[in-house]
């Protein structure tokens, strides 16, 4: 079913969604038996010498999980501690751990590791292996005396302290697993032991959300309101004044849908809209720029920033500018206080598993 809005069919209980819902039972099951086997000991998380927060949600697709990645680290900072990151590094080839500062390069560490690089100054570190990753860290940089996860919510092989699950507009869906619908494991969380859990709304429901019984805050993320492309900072208004000629946007992220509708309730004319699939290559990006300019189409396109760190310093078509769009997200004072509280309360040592 290449072809199916998967956004849509996860939104409610209809044909389609109860169709796979055979895949959702046989999902439910190979998630109960992960958790037996885990809890009987046959597997043991890693734990860290530091604490741990991971920054993860339970629904497929971006909720927001990098800008509050990015926003913790500046509160930590501004703490006085010394936050460390690790990531997957989705659509990057590193296998083996690898220090983003060594070769920042979004093809061998992936998009979103090289972001959060650049927008905090924090060291991070990318590997399929979670605790492969913070040893690296670590190792590299001993002063570091807590570790963001960005993502891994499901790598119960690294012990967390703090789970952040992250919920935006869709809140669970139609409550099914992939790929009748959008859950990656259960909710609430069916784990034993299980770290501290809170639940970050980074948009209002836009539906009754799902019971559960952790604490709960709501963040405010938007688009800014102005782009950048490297060499300018340009407000949106100037595009939607009409004093420059409508832009183009392109991509690659979970939702591109979401980032066309933020540009255009901004008041942005969009002369093209390019959905690409999340974590698509320079390469893909770059066809989609050259196959409009020999269209004749905009020469200022507006993307991600996600999709900007593998767009700079890269060829682009004579003429053609790019134009990174930030999305900021910003914390709570009831989350940071409660966040503050929590670190002033716990030991480093007692990690547990996810």
């Amino acid at each position: 079913m290449p072809d199916l809005d998967w956004q849509r069919v996860w939104a409610r209980r209809g044909a389609a969604a109860r169709t796979l819902w055979p895949a959702h039972a046989l999902m439910g099951a190979a998630l109960g038996l992960r958790r037996m086997l885990w809890a009987a000991g046959l597997w043991r998380p890693w734990r860290a010498p530091v604490p741990v927060v991971v920054v993860g949600n339970v629904v497929a697709g971006g909720a927001g999980k990098t800008p509050t990645t990015i926003a913790l680290v500046h509160h930590l900072r501004a703490r006085g501690r010394t936050p460390g990151v690790v990531a997957r590094g989705h659509g990057g080839d590193a296998a083996a751990p690898h220090l983003v500062a060594d070769d920042p390069d979004p093809a061998r560490c992936g998009d979103e590791p090289v972001l959060v690089a650049q927008a905090t100054g924090a060291p991070v570190a990318v590997a399929p292996n979670r605790p492969c990753a913070v040893r690296a860290l670590l190792q590299r940089h001993p002063r570091v005396d807590i570790v963001v996860s960005d993502d891994g919510l499901q790598h119960w092989a690294l012990a967390a302290d703090l789970a952040l699950v992250l919920f935006d507009a869709r809140d669970v869906g139609n409550g099914w697993l992939l790929p009748a619908g959008p859950l990656r494991e259960p909710w609430p969380l069916r784990r034993t032991p299980a770290p501290t859990v809170w639940v970050l709304r980074t948009e209002p429901p836009g539906r009754p959300p799902a019971a559960h019984p952790y604490p709960e805050f709501s963040a405010r993320r938007q688009l800014a309101d102005w782009a950048d492309d490297g060499r300018e900072r340009r407000p949106l208004t100037e595009w939607a004044s009409g004093r420059y000629p409508a832009p183009g946007a392109l991509a690659g992220i979970a939702r591109p849908q979401a980032f066309f509708d933020a540009l255009r309730a901004a008041g942005v004319p969009l002369a093209a809209a390019r959905p690409l699939r999340d974590h698509a290559p320079a390469a893909e990006l770059r066809q989609v720029l050259q196959a409009a300019a020999r269209a004749g189409g905009p020469r200022d396109w507006l993307c991600t920033e996600k999709d900007a760190v593998k767009l700079r310093g890269t060829p682009l078509p004579e003429g053609v500018r790019v134009w990174a769009v930030p999305l900021t997200l910003a914390l709570p004072p009831a989350f940071t206080a409660a966040l503050d509280a929590w670190l002033d309360a716990r030991a480093p040592e007692r990690g547990t598993a996810l």
